[in-house]
């Protein structure tokens, strides 16, 4: 291991003064031997010599865990050559900064995250049990319950452990872990708003041709592919990550192990993770509201010209919540990941944290009072609930 060390010639004149004052030697006189006789390093000796030792005790578990953080090493082994990056055992997770009484809101997010759980685990019971609702716009429906419910479980808990309980240190492939669910389940929600969008195009513009081009099978397929992007362009960025060498800084300005922070704290170089930072927004994000706004022009466009007023309201009504639930999710982040390291990290983090957890809470409640079917469905399974419990207290009495 090689250690270059930059110092100035004058750093040696006090320790050489001091060693002619301990042995009586004249200023003339030679000091090397001076110094072996004393057994004194040299001030560039004794230098490397304790950065080695630091590396030392780090790498065995000796060292304090701030120097740990720091120097780790992981050496991963090129076709042609050893290439070795800095890699930290931990990173830090700063959270908010300078704001008082904030784990108020980490205490609010946790309220949120518990309706979320409850309400989107009724929408997917709902629809396994409900055998009449089994269309194929109740797979995508399903699906978001499910990427809903994941995310909110693999980024609250953790968020939780670390701002409420005071455990900031997260370590290297546990972050990278996190960052995967988190990320996966982000690019998710947007794919089933297309798929969605998509359902109520067809449905409205192509009725009679609805059974044949919405089937199980073409909805499986396309949430099953949306699936696969997502899980693909999020391993490609954590991918890139891994060739980082961390070495700036081991803290992350955000709330939880964010992509567009932890490059930035490489020294080698990240362009690469620059350019999916520019090019990820446009596809995860701007593509699919395009997309949406554009069907939904296109809707308007085809409801105004061969449908009355009250027929156009009518089947305008089946979109409303879609599209609340659009602005709801796209808002906030583009204006996020638009703007980039321009916005104010606090303000980063309020915007990333809501949009995280306040959609899958508002999901259920959306779908449940806007879907005429799923209304039906979960009143239909309350009566069953409670002639089953009639029939129960019937029977013990008898």
């Amino acid at each position: 291991m090689a250690v270059m060390v930059t110092y100035n010639l004058t750093n040696q004149w006090p320790q050489n003064a001091a060693a002619g004052l301990l042995t009586g030697k004249r200023r003339r006189d030679h000091i090397t031997p001076v110094l072996a006789s004393l057994h004194w390093l040299p001030v560039s000796f004794r230098i490397q010599y304790e950065i080695v030792l630091l590396v030392y005790k780090t790498l065995d578990g000796l060292a304090p865990l701030y120097l740990k953080i720091s120097i780790t090493l992981c050496e991963n082994l090129s076709v042609t050559q050893n290439i070795t990056f800095m890699h930290p055992a931990y990173f830090i997770i700063a959270g908010f900064s300078g704001i008082p009484y904030v784990k108020y809101y980490y205490v609010f997010l946790f309220i949120v995250f518990i309706v979320s759980v409850i309400g989107n685990t009724a929408v997917m019971a709902v629809i396994y049990f409900d055998h009449n609702l089994r269309a194929p716009k109740y797979i995508a429906v399903f699906n978001l319950a499910f990427v809903d419910l994941l995310g909110n479980t693999a980024l609250v808990p953790k968020l939780l452990d670390i701002f409420l309980f005071n455990h900031p240190y997260i370590p290297y492939n546990d972050c990278l872990a996190f960052l995967f669910f988190c990320y996966t389940c982000l690019c998710m929600q947007s794919f089933n708003l297309v798929a969605l969008s998509y359902d109520r195009l067809v449905a409205i513009i192509f009725p009679l041709h609805y059974p044949v081009k919405i089937t199980h099978r073409f909805m499986l397929s396309l949430i099953g592919s949306f699936w696969a992007l997502a899980i693909i362009a999020v391993m490609i960025a954590i991918g890139l990550i891994t060739r980082l060498s961390i070495c700036k800084s081991v803290v992350i300005n955000s709330y939880f192990c964010d992509h567009g922070q932890i490059y930035r704290l490489a020294c080698n170089d990240n362009y690469p993770n620059y350019v999916l930072s520019c090019f990820y927004p446009v596809l995860i994000f701007w593509f699919p509201l395009v997309f949406i706004l554009i069907s939904y022009l296109y809707i308007g466009f085809t409801l105004a010209k061969v449908a009355s007023a009250q027929e156009g309201i009518k089947a305008f009504k089946t979109c409303i919540g879609h599209l609340s639930l659009v602005a709801i999710y796209f808002i906030p982040l583009l204006i996020t990941f638009t703007l980039m390291e321009k916005i104010e990290p606090n303000a980063r983090i309020i915007n990333l944290s809501l949009t995280s957890i306040f959609p899958p809470m508002l999901n259920p409640i959306i779908y449940v009072l806007q879907t005429k079917e799923i209304k039906e469905s979960v009143k239909r399974l309350i009566k069953i609930s409670k002639k089953s419990k009639m029939a129960k207290t019937k029977i013990s009495t008898m």
